[in-house]
């Protein structure tokens, strides 16, 4: 019987890597089929890298996994990190907050960069709430770690790359 692959759907190999939005990079350990009454779903096992948590992934889900990002994302999402011209949103931070979770949501590394480029310039202007810190950490991590499986670099060295973007403004 041949395998139903949806429209546009990636699938991904045991083993494979994927990043799970929200999540972070994961590995792929099985695909399973569930009964879930009036339908048969199947599912990707997915255990996030950052924490060992287990997610089930729908498989016919379009935004449910991405592929890790390729050199040349990396080297936009570098750019903009790098790019200090813009201009600073001055907003509650409950507004920004939840402004920059929907962004981190998305998966998209651009996305995360760009939130984490907006808390660095925050931090220069004024100090960050125990919140803005946090996300901060957490998008320089989702960066850092699929930047170095991609890679195979160190999650230390990326970590200096992205430290250098910011470097001139501390």
């Amino acid at each position: 019987m041949r395998e139903f692959k949806p429209e546009g759907i990636i699938m991904y190999e045991i083993g494979s890597y994927a990043v799970c939005p929200g999540h972070g990079v994961g590995q792929v350990l099985n695909l399973e089929t569930k009964d879930l009454g009036d339908e048969v779903k199947t599912f990707y096992i997915v255990k996030i890298v950052s924490n060992g948590m287990t997610v089930m992934v729908p498989s016919d889900k379009k935004d449910g996994l991405r592929e890790l990002v390729t050199d040349s994302e990396i080297g936009e999402m570098f750019t903009l990190l790098s790019d200090h011209d813009v201009k600073v949103d001055n907003s509650t931070w409950n507004r920004r907050h939840r402004d920059y979770l929907a962004k981190v949501k998305t998966g998209s590394l651009i996305e995360i960069a760009d939130v984490l480029r907006s808390l660095f310039q925050l931090k220069t202007m004024k100090k960050l709430s125990f919140g803005e810190r946090k996300m901060m950490e957490q998008c320089k991590e989702l960066i850092t770690r699929e930047i170095a499986i991609k890679t195979g670099n160190e999650a230390k060295k990326i970590d200096g790359e992205i430290d250098s973007c910011f470097d001139a403004q501390e």
